[in-house]
């Protein structure tokens, strides 16, 4: 059993709707914050690949919707 398979991983978000997996014992890294789920390594991209379902940024999507809204 490897290191990662025994540590516990939170999901995190940025401000750009962009997932990643941290240590849960550490602090959330700069400019990202919890997003609610806690447990294995595979636990966690499993729900990543479950709610990042647009990789594409925020800023991103949100300028796209508003040059789509524009015509």
């Amino acid at each position: 059993m490897s290191a990662s398979d025994r540590t516990t991983f939170r999901v995190v978000v940025n401000h750009e709707d962009q997932y990643s997996i941290w240590p849960a014992g550490e602090a959330e890294p700069p400019g990202w914050r919890d997003a609610g789920k806690e447990g294995t390594r595979q636990e966690c991209l499993a729900f990543v690949d479950r709610v990042w379902d647009d990789l594409r940024p925020l800023s991103l999507r949100r300028h796209m919707e508003a040059s789509d809204g524009g015509s």
